[in-house]
């Protein structure tokens, strides 16, 4: 097992890229390169981020892929509400979106200062 493999929040961020990619297969076929794509892409580059940061050799590099992260983690959430706003997410959907991303923020927050030197 790899040391990200370890870490929670590095799980509840597959989990979220899955239940993205889950929302996403129901939007229109003009945003597969739009939106779609976009949300995605962010979804899946948390949990990346993380794992790459982990093979970083020292703790200012891992804090800063850390914010990497975190800041896609923050895409996804304003994608969603764009997705609800367009009537492509229901409120249920989004929530759960919301909240997962929600949840991920504040754990890679919580490891992040765990990295400060």
């Amino acid at each position: 097992m790899l040391n990200f493999e370890k870490l929670d929040v590095w799980h509840k961020s597959i989990a979220l890229a899955t239940a993205v990619y889950d929302v996403t297969k129901r939007f229109p076929a003009d945003e597969r390169f739009g939106l779609t794509n976009q949300m995605r892409r962010a979804a899946v580059s948390i949990s990346s981020n993380i794992a790459e940061g982990c093979s970083r050799g020292s703790k200012p590099d891992f804090r800063r892929f850390i914010e990497i992260a975190t800041g896609s983690a923050f895409e996804v959430v304003s994608q969603a509400r764009i997705a609800q706003q367009q009537d492509m997410l229901t409120t249920f959907e989004h929530e759960r979106v919301y909240q997962s991303a929600l949840e991920i923020v504040r754990m890679l927050c919580g490891l992040r200062d765990s990295l400060a030197d």
